[in-house]
């Protein structure tokens, strides 16, 4: 595995967020819950995400090993993304913090201004990956 370039802090709480913090991370994440993904077709999903922040955010995933990249040859490189079997651990670690929010929302009556964050329950996340 590729050596983080950023040092991790020490503190298992904080070095976790450290891995999975930053406005995409967990979003793509999802995505590649669902399997491997080519890179345009995570742009197509994030529209909004632009190209120099996704790369930046999968870069440092794939350094962190929740995240791996492989290029196929061929007359156009191809580049798909996918989740490590490590990186694959955190989908319940994400849907529980997407429940979190949804209660966190309700308590203060703002759960109108939510945006669905996962499609899938936190019962299926709970299954372990195939393999």
């Amino acid at each position: 595995m590729v050596q983080p370039t950023k040092r991790l802090p020490s503190l298992p709480a904080e070095r976790a967020l450290k891995v999975i913090g930053g406005r995409w991370k967990p979003i793509l994440l999802y995505h590649l819950f669902e399997g491997p993904k080519r890179f345009s077709e995570l742009q197509r999903l994030m529209p909004e995400l632009s190209q120099k922040v996704m790369v930046e955010q999968l870069r440092e995933m794939e350094e962190h090993g929740v995240v791996a990249r492989s290029v196929a040859e061929g007359a156009s490189q191809r580049v798909d993304y996918q989740a490590t079997p490590l990186g694959l651990t955190l989908k319940p670690v994400l849907l529980a913090l997407c429940d979190w929010g949804r209660r966190h929302a309700e308590e203060l009556d703002e759960i109108d201004q939510l945006a669905d964050c996962a499609r899938v329950s936190l019962a299926e996340a709970r299954e372990p990956p195939p393999g």
